[in-house]
Formats: structure tokens, sequence, C-alpha cells
């Protein structure tokens, strides 16, 4: 029998896509709020993988993403896409948002991700909130899944993920190359 241990801490990140740069830079001032200093900001790039937003959203939708200095527990992904679900709803203008936030986090091993969705590749946590390996780090490399979103499983990402899991290995205090 496995002995029952504690899961380290993760890194939390949050993808973000609006029309606005303006509405990002908002967007994360709240997030900083709400979850503590960002210390690792992506690029603004656009996001062109998808229509699947434009009628609620409009077009020319942008993607950033932005991980939090504060380590969490994993468990604490729940609260905080219910949280995050809340900021979209401040900032919605009626039925519309003008901004989607996904949070996940960073393990050495995996990106995870939080939805309100069910799907078979999902694990309930509870709730409303599931959970999905969207990527695996195997032999220094982001590696996707059969049902990962094509913008992640695109490699597009890979950099600040990798910047997010090299600051999470920092904050664990592991040193050296890992796989």
């Amino acid at each position: 029998m496995g002995a029952i241990t504690t899961p380290e801490q993760v890194k939390l990140i949050v993808g973000m896509l609006s029309v606005s740069r303006e509405v990002l830079a908002d967007a994360t001032e709240r997030l900083q709020r709400d979850f503590g200093p960002v210390d690792i900001a992506g690029e603004v790039m656009d996001f062109d993988f998808t229509h699947y937003y434009d009628e609620e959203m409009g077009t020319g939708l942008l993607r950033q993403f932005v991980a939090l200095k504060k380590l969490i527990d994993p468990d604490q992904i729940v609260a905080i896409k219910r949280a995050t679900n809340d900021i979209e709803n401040g900032f919605a203008e009626g039925p519309n948002r003008k901004v989607n936030l996904d949070p996940g986090y960073i393990t050495e091993s995996k990106l995870v991700l939080a939805s309100t969705k069910d799907f078979a590749h999902r694990i309930y946590l509870r709730d409303g909130i599931y959970a999905e390996v969207t990527l695996m780090y195997v032999h220094s490399r982001w590696v996707s899944q059969p049902y990962t979103f094509p913008d992640y499983a695109s490699g597009r990402y890979d950099e600040f993920m990798t910047q997010a899991r090299d600051a999470l290995r920092a904050q664990l205090g592991r040193k050296g190359h890992s796989r």
C-alpha cells in the first residue's frame, strides 16, 4: 500500500483572451489583487486557432499568459477557477465577456487546466470544476495529448510554459537539469 503524502506546491498560470490589450492589462491587475504578484508575463500574441469566441467576444482576439509568483496547493485550483469566472463576469458587458480567463497550474511534469465543462478526459474535482492534464513535460519538451486544444499543442506557448516550470523549480529549490 502506498503512503498518503501531501502534494508539492504548484505554479499558478492564467491564460487570457481578449480583443483589447487594455483589458488584458486590467485583468492582470485584478489577478494580482486576488492572487498576488505576477512574476512572468508572456508576450501578447494573436489568437487565430478558432472562431469559437467570435460571436461573444469579437474578432482579432489576443492571447497572453501570466504566472503568479506565490505557489499554490493544487486543490486551490477549484476556488481559483470559480474566482476567475467571477472576474470575467465583472468585465462583461451584458451577456458578452470582454476577457476569458483560463487558470491552471504547472508542475515539473505537467500543465493542468481547470474547466467548468465535463468531457471524457476531464476529472471532476468539486464545486462544478473539472481538471485535465493538457501538456506533459517529457524528455525536456512539452508533449500534447490527443485532446489537447490545438493552440496548446502547436508549441506556440512552450516558451512561456518552460519559463513558468523553471521558476517553479527554482522556488522549490531544484537545481540542475531535469527531464
